[in-house]
């Protein structure tokens, strides 16, 4: 591999330190802004983060509630997951929501991009609001076993701000639609 200019970096190599079907782990051997040699840890993640704010008519948001392997912890998240980089987030959004809440809906709007711990990985989101809604059946993937749960959104925002909703991507998601709807 020949040096490959990343702004004010120069990265010299480029090893797969780990891989799975979600991420990849690049170990880089990097001259740093200040030329110095270094080194850099990227995880770059294999699908876009992708969610919805699902509002019905009476001013309640649905959330869906799993235990996070990761974090030996239960927590409430709008529906989301990963949709892969060469599929539209919309339909990826859509996918989700009736995979794991047997919801449809009918009106879409984006509602927020964002990055996620970018100083380690590459992770991008795409956050919608999802409204006019039709029930169905659920099916959720094998690793998630998850209750879905009807609230009023200044609920799921004290929620927020006391941190018993501690997903990143539903406390982004909740304030920008918060803060859009005023």
């Amino acid at each position: 591999m020949s040096d490959e200019r990343i702004g004010p970096w120069v990265r010299r190599s480029r090893a797969t330190v780990y891989e799975n079907a979600w991420i990849k782990v690049h170990h880089d051997e990097v001259a740093r802004p200040d030329g110095s040699p270094g080194v850099y840890g990227v995880v770059h993640f294999r699908a876009r983060a992708v969610g919805a704010v699902v509002a019905d008519g009476q001013g309640r948001i649905l959330l869906v509630g799993q235990h996070r392997y990761t974090l030996d912890r239960y927590s409430w998240e709008i529906p989301e997951g990963g949709s892969p980089w060469n599929e539209d987030p919309l339909v990826g959004a859509k996918r989700e929501l009736a995979e794991e809440t047997g919801f449809t809906a009918r009106t879409w709007r984006e509602l927020i991009r964002f990055t996620l711990s970018n100083s380690a990985t590459d992770e991008e989101g795409v956050m919608f609001v999802a409204t006019d809604l039709e029930a169905g059946p659920a099916s959720p993937d094998p690793t998630e076993e998850l209750r879905v749960r009807w609230m009023d959104l200044e609920q799921a925002l004290a929620m927020v701000a006391s941190g018993e909703i501690h997903d990143v991507m539903t406390q982004v998601a909740l304030l920008a639609y918060d803060r859009q709807r005023t």
